[in-house]
């Protein structure tokens, strides 16, 4: 996520939607794992112009949580992305097709038998 010897400061996630430890904020994700920015100021532009959206609305807090499953999308690119983990258990981003943005997944909690079959 963040280089050990990169610096002192890092932009916190706000409160939102997933855990502090199981999210990444947009400008972490902007600058550090899709490349779209070169300095935290650039991916705080970008997110503050409206490039952005998450799960197919516009976010435009620089610190909005990302987390597991999240799509996130720039229209002007017409590229999507989703947060997943990778075997290790980090955070990957893998480019999705116009199919696979709308696919979730989900879980069963559990499965049984009503009273009438």
């Amino acid at each position: 996520m963040l280089a050990k010897l990169g610096g002192v400061f890092a932009p916190r996630p706000s409160e939102g939607p997933h855990k502090l430890r199981e999210c990444l904020p947009l400008s972490i994700l902007l600058r550090n794992r899709l490349k779209y920015a070169l300095t935290g100021r650039e991916a705080k532009q970008i997110v503050l112009t409206r490039h952005v959206k998450v799960d197919g609305k516009v976010r435009t807090a620089p610190t909005y949580p990302a987390g597991l499953m999240a799509v996130v999308s720039l229209p002007d690119t017409d590229e999507t992305f989703k947060l997943l983990y990778d075997t290790k258990g980090r955070f990957a981003s893998p480019r999705l097709t116009a199919d696979e943005e709308n696919l979730k997944l989900c879980k069963v909690g559990s499965a049984t038998v009503g009273t009438n079959g």
